[in-house]
């Protein structure tokens, strides 16, 4: 298939590798015009802007495949197809979009006469050489004619239309909110271990936990890597960042009056490790000091 891609981060650039290596044939755009000449050196169609990029697409049905930032870059990018694009065109969005900003933007699209296809999209890094797990939400006609495309992109097995419009994006806040608590459980064994009075060979543990364990999965496999790399992990600051999927997956539990304490608890670590001292701490080191005259360490101590 002939398609465009607009954004070319490390997933974006990294899927239109795998597209190009596959024969298909991709018509990119990037605000970066670096990033653009580096996958056009790749053997991808350049353009030098959004119009551009719709207009070298040729004849419909036109496809474009966005991965750039959730929030106002993808309305704007949505917004700014759909005024270009005609009757029977695609648009897949293969971001971290909110699912509800999602459904907005497929009824504005719809109004337009184009398509929106939502693809929850998984694999980072690591897609290129092993593909990505695509999670389909849209319209079957649409999906359907972009097979090709997901079955490129994915692995065996590595794709499935989850149901209509809204629901790959849906499935992806999900599945990422269920990955908080996955590195969260990881996290707190390692460090139970490394806090433990026996010197563990953290990176041996996790390759023996990948051989027939109950725990076993990819994530203990990149353990071994980051293990191996760096030992002891002295090179890496305990700060947790989050993208938001954790937190839409909390509010839509709350929606849905679903107990989730674990991807919750793990939500709230991340904001944890981004302090560099705890107020709430402080309140209660205080109260234990009031009504037991627990011992309190003077500020100064903090390093």
């Amino acid at each position: 298939m002939r398609l465009g891609m607009i954004g070319l981060g490390k997933m974006g650039a990294n899927m239109t590798t795998r597209l190009l290596n596959a024969k298909h044939e991709v018509v990119v755009y990037d605000r970066s015009a670096d990033a653009v000449k580096h996958v056009a050196a790749g053997g991808a169609d350049g353009a030098a802007s959004i119009a551009d990029l719709v207009k070298k697409l040729g004849d419909g049905p036109r496809v474009v495949w966005i991965m750039v930032p959730s929030g106002p870059p993808t309305d704007e990018t949505i917004d700014a197809l759909a005024s270009l694009l005609t009757k029977g065109d695609i648009i897949i969005d293969g971001g971290n979009t909110n699912y509800k900003d999602g459904l907005r933007a497929y009824r504005r699209c719809i109004a337009a006469g184009v398509s929106l296809i939502d693809a929850g999209t998984s694999g980072g890094v690591w897609g290129l050489k092993e593909g990505y797990c695509l999670m389909v939400g849209g319209d079957a006609p649409a999906v359907t004619h972009c097979e090709p495309i997901f079955r490129t992109l994915a692995p065996e097995g590595g794709y499935a239309h989850v149901g209509p419009p809204g629901a790959g994006h849906f499935s992806k806040m999900v599945h990422n909110g269920i990955e908080y608590g996955l590195l969260q459980a990881y996290g707190e064994g390692f460090e139970i271990l490394e806090k433990s009075p026996f010197t563990f060979d953290l990176k041996q543990l996790a390759e023996l936990w990948g051989h027939a364990s109950v725990v076993r999965s990819w994530l203990l496999e990149l353990a071994v890597l980051a293990f191996d790399a760096d030992p002891g992990l002295k090179n890496i600051r305990g700060y947790v960042d989050d993208t938001g999927e954790g937190r839409w997956t909390v509010q839509a539990a709350i929606d849905e009056s679903v107990p989730a304490p674990a991807i919750t608890a793990a939500l709230m670590a991340r904001f944890a490790s981004r302090q560099d001292e705890s107020f709430s701490a402080k309140v209660i080191a205080a109260l234990r000091n009031q009504f037991g005259g627990h011992a309190v360490k003077p500020e100064s101590t903090h390093a």
